[in-house]
């Protein structure tokens, strides 16, 4: 599941590296046992860093979401984002299909020499 996580810090745009840098994966919990589901998020301990407060002191946007999603300028004109994040998991699907694929492969040949089946 790297796959998409490498792909999207590869892609991020870079002006000081802290974007990169808090693109983590994370993973969700599950209810049924043996079921893993991950989310390439963004660090929340870098919250100081991807959030700031305006004139009022109220925060108002959260950097790593703007430059993925694109924003409003102040003059009302829209800046469209980098979808580095997006892209990453459409460009690699087919790579990430294979592993979960074959990583399923092992996990069931591993049960069925436990078994004794084979």
């Amino acid at each position: 599941m790297n796959i998409a996580l490498k792909d999207s810090k590869a892609n991020a745009p870079y002006d000081t590296g802290m974007l990169k840098k808090g693109i983590v994966m994370k993973g969700e919990r599950a209810r049924a046992k043996g079921k893993k589901v991950y989310r390439i998020v963004f660090d929340r301990n870098m919250n100081d860093v991807f959030q700031k407060p305006n004139k009022e002191g109220k925060v108002t946007g959260y950097y790593p979401i703007s430059q993925e999603y694109g924003f409003f300028a102040k003059n009302g004109r829209y800046i469209p984002g980098y979808r580095f994040i997006h892209d990453s998991l459409i460009d690699n699907t087919s790579k990430i299909e294979k592993t979960i694929v074959s990583e399923m492969q092992k996990r069931i040949d591993i049960e069925i020499m436990k078994a004794g089946l084979k």
